[in-house]
């Protein structure tokens, strides 16, 4: 009975410990959450503009005012830019993350990953860990890029997709990330990057577009990069924002928890207590009773 105690004290202690671990890493992502959700609050609405403005550029620009960027060809070669986080700890957030990636192969790029033909860049070092183990062609030039978030390094990345793009290394470039709605709700998304998509006009409606200065050649090729940069920046804001809002909802769950083991445990310690102590005394009641006969 003695053993039976102390087992289930070590483990209130055991599970006491884990709790304010859990605790402590809920508070720390909430005060990180704030600061990213800040971030890609602001970066937004901008970010959204630009996308519409890229749009409607490529969408009226005829003839050799189309830029390259938005030139669709066969697509033999992709490339998926998949942003997962750093660290664990934050609920299904990377598995979801994976899973869509994998799915975003087999049902529209399954000729070409039989082929060997589907690179993936990895931004967060989960992902590269998961598909690096799994055989998948990946590379980990841009892991790290969550060890200093800033526009810079985001930027990197992003030119060098262009560049491969214009190069022909890759005919489709598709960004996977995790569009942050609140800090209990993320939407995973598969998002086109190259070509630049086109929106075809409503049959018989009005041609929407901008009175543009400078001329619209020179804004096709000095506007679609940096609005290309910002729509990949806007992206691994919105999965940054995202992981710590996963992980604040994982950590106040396990603390939930750890509440009802603790009750649980307190439960069966406090029984287990009262069967130690009902024992003694019977067994005194037992030995007197004994000695008086």
């Amino acid at each position: 009975m003695a053993g039976q105690l102390k087992e289930v004290r070590n483990r209130i202690k055991s599970i006491q410990s884990t709790q304010q671990i859990t605790k402590a890493m809920k508070m720390i992502s909430a005060t990180k959450l704030r600061k990213a959700q800040d971030a890609i609050v602001q970066m937004r609405p901008y970010a959204k503009k630009l996308q519409q403005l890229l749009t409607n550029i490529v969408s009226n620009a005829e003839g050799e005012l189309s830029s390259g960027l938005s030139f669709e060809r066969p697509v033999d070669n992709v490339l998926l830019i998949v942003i997962t986080s750093d660290r664990g700890s934050c609920g299904a957030y990377n598995t979801n993350l994976i899973k869509l990636a994998k799915s975003t192969i087999k049902d529209k790029y399954a000729v070409q990953a039989s082929k060997g033909k589907v690179l993936i860049w990895s931004i967060g070092k989960k992902g590269y860990e998961h598909f690096a183990k799994n055989n998948f062609r990946v590379e980990n030039t841009y892991k790290d890029i969550f060890l200093q978030l800033n526009f810079g390094n985001v930027q990197a990345c992003a030119k060098a997709a262009v560049k491969s793009f214009e190069n022909k290394e890759f005919d489709a470039i598709e960004i996977i990330y995790s569009e942050f709605k609140n800090a209990a709700t993320q939407r995973f998304v598969a998002e086109k990057f190259l070509p630049v998509q086109k929106v075809k006009g409503k049959a018989g409606g009005k041609k929407s577009d901008f009175i543009f200065e400078p001329a619209k050649e020179e804004l096709i090729a000095e506007l679609i990069p940096k609005i290309l940069n910002t729509q990949l920046y806007k992206a691994v804001l919105d999965a940054h924002a995202s992981e710590h809002g996963a992980r604040m909802t994982a950590m106040d769950k396990a603390t939930e928890n750890a509440n009802e083991i603790l009750r649980s445990l307190r439960i069966s310690y406090n029984r287990a207590r009262q069967a130690a102590i009902t024992t003694e005394l019977t067994e005194i009641v037992s030995g007197a009773a004994a000695l008086q006969g």
